[in-house]
């Protein structure tokens, strides 16, 4: 069994219960409460239905498993276990920790970020990365038509990337809002189609629930994350690693996922060569009839 934890002087209270009592029961109980304890987080946006086909019982084993610890549901587990995880830090939090870090001088400021994505480059050209990009690119090169996921800042690098793929002919929508907007977004998407993500360890609910849908309708997903060992990165048909920066409470980069964006874009467009110049020459003809004096038809 694994030992108690505490996170900032918090008492782990299912690691304790876990730690007690789980021996007592029986084989499909410990199986279930084993998986809660693996996958707190993925957990925390599971339905009992869920967590049972995860770990081959039934919804009531789920249910009685849970109860058998003492809470009075799987709600009230979430409850426990989502005090337990630290708070997330806010993006003025994260500013604020890595100004204090640095020294007042733009040096310092220029150091942080070109460090940054100097190691990134690095990671980004590595083998497995690259053997990665070669399986993301054959994926992309085939698709109907690509959907990008990204919210909050990468909700804007998906509006951009949407706009690149779109000018070399490769049909691409952006999957960026929350709430109702996103699943009106999500309707677009069709069998043939392939999933771009951009996301870390964090498995939200637009994520997951993007990731359901693309299930569904058998669609193959790419993720892009610095999170190798998320949900997100057990469903995706090819992950690339995409480090951010971001480490102790510390700003992330987002021009690193930005450079592997592009990395797709125009890796899709040399290996589709043709494609690309026709579209290129169209969006041309277009735009020089929609400038200032060009006479009409």
């Amino acid at each position: 069994m694994l030992p108690v934890k505490k996170t900032k002087n918090r008492v782990d209270i299912y690691g304790e219960r876990f730690r007690t009592r789980a021996h007592q029961l029986s084989p499909g109980l410990q199986t279930v409460l084993q998986y809660i304890n693996e996958n707190r987080e993925v957990v925390l946006e599971c339905t009992a239905m869920e967590i049972a086909a995860a770990t081959k019982t039934s919804d009531a084993t789920v249910v009685r498993a849970v109860q058998a610890l003492g809470f009075a549901g799987l709600r009230d587990l979430k409850k426990i276990l989502s005090q337990w995880f630290d708070p997330v830090m806010t993006s003025t939090e994260k500013m604020c920790t890595t100004v204090s870090e640095l020294t007042s001088d733009v040096d310092s400021s220029i150091d942080f970020v070109l460090e940054g994505h100097r190691h990134a480059c690095e990671v980004l050209s590595a083998p497995h990365n690259r053997v990665a990009f070669s399986q993301a690119v054959s994926l992309l090169l085939e698709a109907r038509q690509v959907a990008i996921f990204g919210i909050n800042a990468s909700g804007i690098l998906a509006d951009y990337t949407v706009r690149l793929f779109n000018r070399i002919g490769q049909p691409a929508i952006s999957l960026n809002r929350l709430g109702i907007g996103l699943a009106e977004q999500l309707l677009a998407l069709q069998r043939g189609d392939v999933l771009v993500m951009m996301a870390q360890k964090s498995a939200h609910r637009e994520g997951m629930t993007t990731l359901r849908e693309a299930k569904r309708l058998g669609l193959p997903v790419i993720l892009l994350t610095n999170a190798m060992d998320s949900r997100f990165s057990q469903e995706a048909n090819v992950t690339l690693n995409v480090p951010r920066g971001g480490e102790n409470g510390r700003l992330p980069l987002h021009g690193t996922v930005l450079v592997c964006l592009e990395m797709l874009v125009l890796s899709v467009a040399s290996l589709a060569s043709q494609r690309t110049m026709k579209s290129m020459k169209r969006l041309q003809e277009l735009h020089k009839g929609l400038k200032s004096g060009t006479k009409r038809p």
